[in-house]
């Protein structure tokens, strides 16, 4: 299990997206130097396969200005100059492909594992970085160990590989002294062909391996402890005893304003002693009767207090008052449904204070 370096307690939770993110801006992925290894080699063949007759040609080309003097009747500073310049430009030309394949290839590789990203904070110049006793501790940290191991066992399969294969086809290459040179160079490129082609089976079974490897690693590397987890979610979405001081006073505000508007109601519906609704209807500006405040228990008793000080009817109907404390939120219509039961009350109240309908 991680143990935390500051004394935290045990990383024993996931990495959050919010810390990847953050470790992906300083540079720090999943990522196997393998990957790349096994592009740049499989694109480098390639593109010295596609361009192998080009290769040849300017080859031919380098090895006739250099043979041939007659090309260069008086062999001066400049002609020499000139001569070196133009086997400069063949070989430049004959490489071109092939390093074109391979730059396009590393860029691809580390793209496919980690996306587009720049990361400014991973190449910004530290002076920690130039430290050479920090410097030795990277020398024989566990990481640079294990790509030291990593490298022999590379080396040590390759060799193997190259080994059980020359072995395999001995007898047939202590019989090529009897054939022409044309035919010996073939078969050694036969040879060497089929060795690549199982080295670099064994080379892509690591480099997945790896990728693997160090997917897990790094997510191991990065979990967090409890703690950890507790600050960021401070960070990002408030403390929670802020947030709920927070909701406490918004509701202790709405609950005033609630409270404020109560003398202007016609009616307190009540159920009795749980609920109370205060309800204000005003056919000038409203299509529907409309819910002042609601409330139950302590609540709905300051209700009813406020609405006996300003002379507020007050009406029991236990049926009509659950129904409106259910259905309608503060400041909402009265729905159709309940229409006929509100509009009976209005009458009643209304006619008890002398108002027509």
């Amino acid at each position: 299990m991680a143990e935390d370096p500051e004394g935290g307690g045990e990383k024993t939770e996931d990495a959050s997206s919010r810390k990847l993110e953050k470790s992906r801006e300083e540079g720090q992925v999943a990522k196997s130097i393998e990957i790349p290894s096994v592009f740049v080699l499989l694109a480098g063949t390639l593109g010295l396969y596609v361009s192998a007759y080009f290769v040849y040609k300017n080859l031919l080309a380098v090895m006739h200005d250099g043979f041939f003097f007659n090309l260069v009747p008086k062999l001066t500073d400049v002609s020499a100059v000139h001569l070196l310049y133009r086997c400069t430009i063949r070989f430049l030309l004959m490489t071109a492909p092939v390093m074109a394949a391979v730059f396009i290839a590393a860029l691809a590789s580390n793209f496919l594992q980690v996306g587009f990203e720049i990361s400014w904070k991973a190449i910004e110049p530290k002076l920690s970085r130039i430290n050479p006793i920090s410097g030795f501790k990277q020398k024989f940290s566990s990481t640079a160990i294990a790509e030291f191991i990593k490298s022999i066992l590379k080396i040590i399969i390759v060799t193997i590989v190259a080994y059980l294969e020359v072995k395999k086809k001995m007898n047939s290459i202590v019989r090529l002294y009897d054939h022409s040179t044309a035919y010996i160079l073939l078969a050694v490129l036969k040879i060497a062909f089929i060795i690549y082609l199982k080295v670099i089976v064994v080379m892509i079974i690591l480099a997945v391996a790896d990728y693997i490897f160090q997917r897990w690693k790094f997510l191991q590397d990065q979990k967090m402890t409890k703690q950890e987890t507790k600050d960021e979610l401070k960070q990002t979405e408030g403390d929670p005893q802020v947030k709920s001081r927070i909701r406490q006073l918004q509701t202790e505000a709405a609950r005033k304003r609630m409270m404020a508007e109560i003398p202007e109601a016609d009616v307190v519906v009540t159920n009795p002693t749980h609920l109370a609704v205060a309800l204000k209807y005003d056919g000038t500006t409203m299509e529907a009767p409309h819910v002042l405040a609601k409330g139950a228990g302590p609540v709905a008793v300051n209700i009813k207090r406020i609405a006996a000080e300003h002379h507020v009817p007050v009406v029991e109907n236990k049926e009509l008052a659950r129904n409106l404390y259910k259905m309608v939120d503060i400041g909402g219509e009265v729905p159709t449904e309940l229409f006929q039961a509100v509009a009976e009350i209005l009458a009643y109240v209304y006619k008890l204070k002398g108002k027509g309908v």
